[in-house]
């Protein structure tokens, strides 16, 4: 059945995922965790890179998604997906992923060839992902990390504002958790018989992944906060009290950001493993209250210790 002009546009607009476009705001942390996240300079340009990564992003999206039509029809879930259900043509979808592609490869080349040369990897990564490498056990599960690191590697070439290393461990350790995650409660909910990859694996493997990494990264982000030069909040607000309030310079007030970030964690692990909703970590996010709260609640600290004060 011929689709009207405005079907296919909506249709294109749905697969084009734009929920899944809050991934690409790991471009921003450079800035955010060293002080530049209002600074005009830093600023637009890691803006201008998060839309290129948007753009190369749903690219692969439509690639990913031409490639997986006759698995897709089979899924429960995913046979509702654009081009799967036939409300989107493949010739549209190729084109559209072609055009995003060039727009977003174009937008990084003004940015400089770091940034293009790391976009150009990220597209990569993900059109081998969605060619092999979504097929292969572990390799998988790095794949969707990686793709997570190279987003904040842009937001580093861009702004020349480097990461701690404690900070990047802290996100490596963190998409390895989304991930494991994520195919966990695929294997939960779908079974074997929807997703090749998943015939590899177990629940106890991936329950032991996502316990593993859990910790890392609570650790990683720890020692981040512990040896973070970020006292500005107490030397400011001995000048404005008086020295009667020294005793707060020199404290690690970036390690109270620690309480959201283990409440979140715990609070993902418990939608992980009680309600296995990891599939779609970026829905997740959106729609429960606590996540989102806590993830709030550290960003508004966040800004408020290196910031405000």
């Amino acid at each position: 059945m011929k689709r009207s002009f405005w079907q296919q546009g909506r249709a294109f607009i749905q697969a084009l995922r734009l929920s899944q476009w809050v991934k690409n705001l790991a471009v921003f942390a450079p800035i955010l965790f060293t002080g530049g996240l209002f600074d005009p300079r830093l600023f637009w340009p890691t803006f201008w890179a998060f839309l290129a990564l948007c753009f190369l992003s749903s690219s692969s999206y439509l690639v990913n998604d031409i490639i997986d039509i006759p698995y897709d029809r089979q899924h429960p879930v995913k046979k509702n997906r654009p081009l799967a259900r036939g409300d989107l043509s493949v010739s549209l979808a190729t084109q559209g992923a072609i055009s995003l592609l060039f727009l977003g490869l174009g937008i990084l080349v003004f940015l400089g060839f770091g940034p293009f040369l790391l976009g150009l990897v990220f597209y990569l990564l993900h059109l081998t992902y969605s060619l092999f490498l979504k097929k292969m056990a572990l390799w998988d599960i790095l794949a969707i990390a990686t793709s997570f690191v190279l987003r904040a590697l842009v937001g580093e070439v861009v702004t020349g504002y480097h990461l701690s290393i404690w900070l990047s461990f802290t996100v490596i350790f963190l998409s390895l958790l989304i991930a494991s995650g994520k195919r966990r409660s695929e294997l939960l909910l779908e079974g074997k018989r929807t997703r090749l990859v998943l015939e590899k694996y177990d629940k106890d493997l991936l329950d032991l992944y996502s316990s593993v990494f859990a910790v890392a990264t609570l650790i990683s982000y720890g020692l981040f906060t512990y040896f973070a030069e970020v006292n500005t909040f107490g030397e400011k607000l001995v000048k404005r009290l008086g020295p009667r309030w020294s005793f707060l310079m020199g404290r690690k007030w970036l390690m109270l950001t620690l309480i959201p970030v283990i409440v979140g964690i715990m609070r993902y692990n418990y939608l992980v493993f009680t309600h296995n909703r990891g599939e779609k970590p970026e829905k997740m996010l959106t729609s429960d209250f606590t996540l989102l709260f806590t993830v709030l609640a550290w960003g508004l600290m966040l800004i408020f210790i290196i910031y405000v004060m």
